[in-house]
């Protein structure tokens, strides 16, 4: 498992809209559903640039991705988006992408990541230390709630 994680380039925000499409289909969503939400999961080249996004890259392909967003007057960050190409999952590229966006988030002095999940991925957070802790209505459904973890920045000595 040989990859690099780099800053994401304006001009990759339809490979990774792409990418974002094909979890959400990996995850059985019907096509009715992702046809309803591909804007929320469409990356555009001004959100690139004006978020912290970051690519896990192999040799010759993205792997997957992740984003953060600032919150104003706080000492929280967010979790915006984590995907994966549905191939590598359950291959560590998401913890990875984690443990880097922790990183990240400590240089930027943020205490804590907030989640806005997807229910498919309860039990990955879970793994990686989240803790959930309620549930939001989404934004595009109003019958479906998605989770909320906070997962603590702190560094934890051994």
């Amino acid at each position: 498992m040989t990859f690099k994680i780099r800053k994401a380039k304006a001009s990759e925000s339809k490979l990774l809209s792409n990418l974002a499409l094909r979890l959400k289909a990996y995850w059985g969503y019907s096509q009715k559903f992702i046809d309803t939400c591909w804007q929320e999961i469409t990356y555009s080249k001004e959100y690139i640039q004006n978020n912290y996004v970051f690519v896990a890259e192999d040799e010759n392909n993205i792997l997957g991705f992740y984003s953060l967003k600032l919150f104003i007057n706080t000492a929280d960050i967010e979790l915006d988006a984590l995907f994966i190409e549905p191939s590598c999952i359950k291959q560590a590229y998401g913890r990875k992408l984690i443990e880097h966006a922790k990183f990240i988030s400590r240089k930027l002095k943020k205490q804590n990541m907030v989640i806005f999940g997807n229910p498919n991925t309860k039990d990955f957070y879970l793994k990686v230390g989240a803790k959930f802790v309620g549930k939001r209505k989404s934004d595009t459904f109003s019958n479906r709630y998605l989770p909320i973890f906070t997962l603590s920045l702190a560094e934890v000595d051994n």
